[in-house]
């Protein structure tokens, strides 16, 4: 059973900068695919980015494309989200989590081991 924990969350002005870290233990994470969600107060946990077992592959909401970049380093097990030019929008809990299917998609019922997020706030 992999467990992951995120960091890197704080409040930062909009056009902004902040990257959050996921560190997994207790599996090998090295064997599947991950990603990133967030919830908003009162919204439903929503698909940001993915990223293949090797960094290869990647994929990213349309609200984030251009602005957030999802990476790993396998050898740390930590997978990161440099996020950019941040917007009031982007305020939300962020989670990690692995793909149980080691898939690069935004199915969030794709995803298991939830960490237990990191707030990213963003003000205007």
């Amino acid at each position: 059973q992999v467990q992951l924990v995120e960091s890197g969350g704080g409040l930062v002005q909009a056009g902004g900068s902040l990257r959050l870290s996921c560190g997994a233990s207790g599996g090998t994470f090295s064997d599947y695919a991950m990603g990133w969600f967030r919830q908003a107060p009162g919204k439903e946990r929503e698909f940001v980015a993915a990223i293949n077992w090797n960094g290869g592959t990647t994929d990213y909401a349309n609200s984030v494309k251009g602005r957030f970049t999802i990476s790993r380093d396998n050898a740390k097990n930590t997978v990161y989200l440099q996020m950019n030019s941040l917007k009031p929008e982007d305020t939300a809990v962020y989670y990690c989590a692995r793909n149980r299917y080691n898939r690069v998609q935004g199915a969030r019922r794709s995803y298991d081991n939830w960490g237990q997020g990191t707030q990213v706030t963003v003000s205007s």
